[in-house]
């Protein structure tokens, strides 16, 4: 039995410390997939937590069919679609990391080297953010999440065929996108 089989035992049994290890190993990495899908750090937390509840909530629905994570991840975009339905409209993701200072420092480098390095993810981030949010659900969970591809069409209740697809358009359309940045530098 998985750690998390045993875990979710022990909490439908009524022991709710072991839902909270299962929130200890996933929220991070949850918020860290929320945050690129709807650019705000407010939004990401409040659909994280939302999601956590749900899963609480919902957790003797659970089948085991497929990974706890991809339950939860699953459970958190639908609550961040639904969520983002009712919200206002996208915030760019430059706005988003100029406010909210979520870069990682690397002190090793010289400035004009971090500098550029910056430009570009800011430029990463821009694009990523002008995708539809199809698209952009899948690069996040991809290429930032590094999901494989049997996950992602679990998370969002696709066939596999249409994952590949979606990211091979999303990657097109950032290519294309940042042809003239990457040029540039």
């Amino acid at each position: 039995m998985s750690d998390d089989a045993q875990l979710i035992d022990e909490a439908l049994a009524g022991k709710s410390e072991s839902f909270g290890q299962l929130v200890l190993k996933y929220q991070d990495r949850l918020f860290n997939t929320i945050f690129h899908v709807v650019g705000h750090v407010e939004d990401a937390r409040d659909i994280v937590q939302e999601a956590l509840v749900q899963a609480f909530l919902k957790l003797e629905s659970f089948r085991r069919e497929s990974a706890f994570y991809t339950w939860l991840y699953r459970i958190a975009f639908n609550v961040a679609m639904n969520h983002r339905r009712r919200r206002r409209p996208p915030i760019s993701m430059d706005r988003l990391r100029e406010t909210n200072s979520m870069e990682p420092v690397d002190d090793d480098d010289c400035p004009a080297d971090a500098l550029e390095r910056k430009d570009r993810r800011r430029e990463v981030r821009r694009a990523i953010g002008q995708l539809s949010e199809e698209y952009r659900a899948v690069v996040v969970l991809r290429e930032i999440d590094g999901c494989c591809y049997e996950t992602i069409a679990e998370v969002l209740d696709l066939p596999v065929g249409t994952v590949r697809s979606r990211l091979h358009r999303a990657r097109i359309q950032l290519r294309d996108e940042l042809k003239g940045v990457l040029l540039e530098n």
